[in-house]
């Protein structure tokens, strides 16, 4: 049977949204800027408008059914596009606007290249936002594609005809370690490299791509010592211990201020690219082609600095 759309209170849907997010009522009563009791009235609309319960209490909270999860993403899309007739890149003027933009970069790539961007911003489009994620390289395509993000900043990605990419800046892998760690003096060669204790990052694929799976190649492997979960919580580790850590030379140069010194790593160590990847949906857009281009422009006036 079908429902006559205009019997319908549309937004039940940002309702739903905000409830399915928050997966609690008086949050998401909060995120919807409503009160609460108007929230748990739109919970009840929404179970007769659905049929069925949507929200059910657990022992661990607020579960959504598997009805629920079945609407979430398809009315999380409606709200998506209806964002963006809302903001009609014909009206795009960076001055104005108030768009926000989701990025997909590690902490590595946000310490170089978003203080150039927010400083742009507060200049020339001090109501524009940045949402910045740091998810898992390989599950950046898909969230392209589902239209969750609006840009992702990573390298060789492995993706589909409906994504394209432009360069954002060329790197290369060094190893870092303390000011007076007993490697710092004279050339780092292989034979000290695989005798030091190191740290990995390890969500970044930047340490198998370039140091592990080359070791591997010659029969070699290093010692890893300890596994962290940012690049930002590298420099305290390692001006602290005698560990070594592989970073970007980019990343590299900025920790030389905070007792790091970088060498070079004591095997091939090849340039690569980080890139800005989007979707083909956005190519055309004003708005997302004025923001993905400040983002290259902030990085490719980026010093290189040496190892």
């Amino acid at each position: 049977m079908r429902i006559n759309l205009r019997s319908v209170d549309l937004n039940l849907l940002v309702m739903f949204d905000a409830l399915m997010a928050e997966r609690h009522v008086t949050r998401a009563a909060a995120r919807a800027a409503m009160s609460q009791p108007a929230m748990s009235n739109a919970l009840t609309r929404l179970r007769a408008l659905f049929k069925d319960e949507l929200l059910v209490r657990t022992a661990n909270g607020m579960e959504p059914t598997p009805r629920a999860l079945e609407l979430r993403d398809a009315i999380h899309q409606i709200l998506l596009q209806a964002e963006r007739l809302m903001h009609s890149d014909a009206l795009f003027e960076p001055a104005t606007s108030k768009r926000s933009f989701t990025i997909r970069m590690s902490d590595l790539v946000g310490s170089l290249v978003l203080p150039g961007c927010m400083h742009r911003l507060s200049s020339v489009a001090p109501g524009i936002s940045l949402d910045v994620l740091h998810i898992a390289p390989e599950r950046s395509i898909r969230a392209l594609e589902e239209d969750q993000l609006d840009f992702a900043v990573s390298f060789e990605l492995s993706h589909g005809r409906t994504i394209r990419s432009e360069s954002l800046l060329s790197d290369r892998m060094v190893c870092a370690m303390r000011r007076g760690h007993p490697l710092s003096k004279g050339r780092l060669t292989l034979k000290r490299f695989l005798e030091a204790r190191h740290l990995r990052v390890a969500m970044s694929p930047t340490d198998l791509r370039f140091v592990d799976s080359k070791l591997a190649a010659q029969g070699l492997s290093r010692e890893i010592a300890v596994n962290v979960p940012q690049w930002l919580l590298m420099p305290e580790m390692l001006r602290e211990t005698d560990l070594l850590g592989v970073v970007s030379e980019r990343f590299g140069s900025k920790l030389t201020s905070q007792g790091i010194v970088c060498k070079p790593l004591p095997f091939e160590s090849p340039e690569f690219e980080w890139r800005i990847y989007f979707h083909q949906r956005h190519a055309h857009s004003k708005a997302h082609s004025w923001m993905k281009q400040l983002v290259i422009d902030v990085a490719q006036a980026l010093p290189r600095g040496e190892a």
